[in-house]
């Protein structure tokens, strides 16, 4: 398992946080998920033999987000 904290471009609202969480969720292999449209950030708890941070990333981006870098 890992967990990783991914900065987020473009959520402004609760219905954005859902929309990225449920995205997410769908992959499989999620523990927890957690988005904040205040902090735009989301929290991700996955299983990383089967997920790479990458796939988070395409799913988010093909939601219409960005993800900034460190």
């Amino acid at each position: 398992m890992a967990k990783l904290n991914l900065k987020i471009k473009g959520m402004h609202c609760k219905s954005c946080e859902i929309l990225i969480e449920d995205a997410i969720k769908d992959l499989g292999s999620i523990k927890k998920v957690k988005a904040s449209h205040k902090t735009s950030s989301v929290f991700i708890d996955f299983d990383n033999s089967k997920l790479s941070k990458d796939d988070l990333i395409k799913v988010i981006n093909k939601e219409g987000y960005g993800v900034m870098e460190d």
